[in-house]
């Protein structure tokens, strides 16, 4: 869409971004993708130019999709049913082999081909390449869900390094031959941790956390730990989002400095988030 702006307008525009390009410059900022952001074409273009547009300014940029939806599609072609327990899906030997094949083949080469159109320098990897993510078992009614044992980010390094914007599929590895699926919220927050993240992007089909959860006008932008803690306890976080904010209060336990839960289904909700004082969903500090 065209806006009917000035030129003098536009170099306003980019005059009010240069303090938080200033403060993201040389900084990593890791982004959880999946939702209705990565369902909706038009949404997927606008995310990825978006993260193009930051790493032209000097952001860092580790991009941890998911792929649940297409999972469970891809599954359904084989005729197999998807079972889930406690919001996990229960992942058998063959499951496991669809969920590498979808994660780490279809949507990860396709994220990576999509950036490398808009003029990106993207690569995928997965958990198991380079040892980067090591499981164990998580629970023995979910067979093949695994909890992470250990993150190597010398991979991902590597890869910023080169320029690249390192794209990671969720899937890890134990010490045999074993394959796991791993929730990709948790696995954005240990890398996020590990690579000492400036932030944590979680895109969600939600505004961020609602005081009420039927109300998108009752978002609440910022909260720390310890009153995460309390919205916990009186049932404000409650069903699909506590395993969210979980993930949140680990990245921040484990070093990031601040975790956003945004709305992916907003047009350009990235560069809201990152290049105005506006924010684009809720804000999770430590205390």
């Amino acid at each position: 869409m065209s806006l009917n702006i000035t030129n003098a307008q536009r170099a306003e525009i980019l005059t009010q971004a240069l303090p938080y390009i200033q403060q993201y410059n040389k900084k990593t900022i890791v982004i959880k993708y999946g939702g209705n952001a990565m369902i909706n074409e038009e949404l997927k273009q606008q995310v990825m130019e978006d993260i193009i547009l930051l790493r032209l300014i000097g952001v860092r940029i580790v991009l941890v999709h998911g792929g649940g939806p297409e999972i469970t599609e891809t599954l359904a072609k084989i005729g197999k049913e998807t079972v889930f327990v406690d919001g996990l899906r229960v992942t058998d030997k063959e499951t496991a082999e669809v969920v590498q094949m979808v994660l780490a083949g279809k949507i990860n080469k396709s994220l990576v081909n999509l950036l490398q159109i808009k003029g990106g320098k993207a690569m995928g990897i997965s958990g198991i390449d380079g040892k980067m993510i090591t499981a164990q078992p998580k629970d023995k009614r979910l067979g093949y869900v695994g909890t992470i044992t250990d993150v190597n980010i010398e991979p991902i390094t590597d890869l910023i390094r080169h320029h690249y914007i390192p794209v990671v599929s969720t899937v890890a590895r134990d010490d045999e031959v074993n394959v796991y699926n791993i929730n990709a919220d948790t696995a954005a927050a240990y890398i996020a941790g590990a690579l000492e993240a400036e932030c944590l992007i979680s895109m969600t089909d939600i505004a961020g956390i609602l005081k009420d959860k039927d109300n998108p006008d009752t978002l609440i932008p910022k909260i720390t730990v310890s009153e995460a803690g309390k919205l916990f306890e009186d049932g404000t976080i409650s069903g699909g989002m506590i395993p969210k904010v979980e993930c949140c209060l680990e990245a921040i336990a484990r070093g990031v400095k601040k975790v956003f839960i945004m709305d992916g289904r907003v047009p350009h909700s990235l560069l809201i988030e990152t290049l105005t004082n506006e924010g684009a969903g809720t804000m999770v500090v430590g205390d």
